[in-house]
């Protein structure tokens, strides 16, 4: 029987239990270069960059990064018995957990490694009204991930540069019922240089996000290759994708009013970030309680 927490062998790669070690405090840690190759990462610099954002998300969530980011140097061998001194961090759990947290899901290193490094939390004081943008800031940022990545995808299909804004234009329409952005923005009252997804409640923006990931998955499932055939490939997906909206009986993306601009709940949850508070094991980071440093 699989041992709860542990992943499936891949083959021709370490598993991250594999990579676990234990510090002079008995406490387990993971080397970033160990890591790495194992989250899909071919270069250092790139990974180093991961690593960086996951101490400010520790930060944020109000875990000192101190305790779970330590900054250490590992000797690999060279050609002809020389070595060399390279820069790494020793991570704890939970470091890796923000690391894989901040990850591309999509990639299949990063899934791995959020199941796997899955750790207890709770957050301390969290209203509703919290809850509500932290929710609708994490649809935001999905939002645009899968604009890109959608971009992509028709870029592939033959799109021309020239042509992407009638291309993305072609999946409002779809799902507007005819509008394109121009056309929505001017029915909501949305100032014409706006960005119309930051506008967005959490609905609007979960449906908008459904049709961008199934318009790039059909692109590629069809292999389609016409720029003609792309963007109405991406309009139908849109009516499909509003046909459902009938068929459950909610209200059309058109007629669901503007939300607050996304950078005033940007601002919101700044000044009021609720704490991750961490189980008692994995708050210990990388040092026992007795002698963490005084911050």
């Amino acid at each position: 029987m699989e041992k709860e927490g542990s992943e499936p062998l891949v083959p021709n790669e370490l598993r991250f239990e594999d990579l676990k070690k234990v510090n002079q405090h008995g406490i387990e840690y993971w080397s970033a270069r160990d890591l790495q190759p194992c989250l899909g990462y071919s270069q250092w610099r790139y990974f180093e960059n991961a690593v960086r954002k996951a101490i400010a998300s520790s930060k944020q969530s109000g875990n000192n990064p101190a305790y779970h980011f330590a900054g250490a140097r590992k000797q690999i061998q060279l050609g002809k018995g020389a070595s060399q001194m390279i820069e790494d961090y020793h991570l704890s759990r939970f470091a890796c957990y923000l690391i894989a947290q901040n990850g591309d899901p999509r990639k299949p290193e990063i899934a791995r490694a959020q199941k796997y490094f899955a750790i207890q939390t709770r957050r301390q004081e969290i209203s509703d009204e919290i809850a509500a943008d932290l929710e609708r800031l994490e649809l935001r940022k999905q939002a645009s991930v899968e604009f890109k990545a959608l971009s992509g995808a028709a870029r592939d299909a033959g799109v021309q540069n020239k042509m992407f804004g009638i291309f993305h234009d072609a999946g409002y329409k779809g799902l507007y019922g005819g509008l394109g952005v121009d056309a929505i923005k001017a029915r909501k009252g949305i100032g014409h240089k706006e960005q119309l997804m930051d506008r967005m409640n959490t609905t609007e923006l979960a449906a908008n996000q459904f049709r961008m990931t199934h318009a790039r998955e059909k692109l590629k499932l069809e292999k389609i290759k016409n720029q003609r055939d792309a963007i109405e490939t991406h309009e139908m997906v849109g009516k499909e994708v509003r046909a459902a909206i009938a068929k459950i009986g909610v209200a059309f993306p058109e007629n669901i009013p503007p939300a607050e601009p996304i950078k005033n709940v940007e601002k919101r949850l700044k000044k009021k970030r609720p704490v991750l508070e961490l189980n008692n094991k994995d708050a210990v980071g990388l040092v026992p309680e007795a002698t963490r440093p005084e911050v």
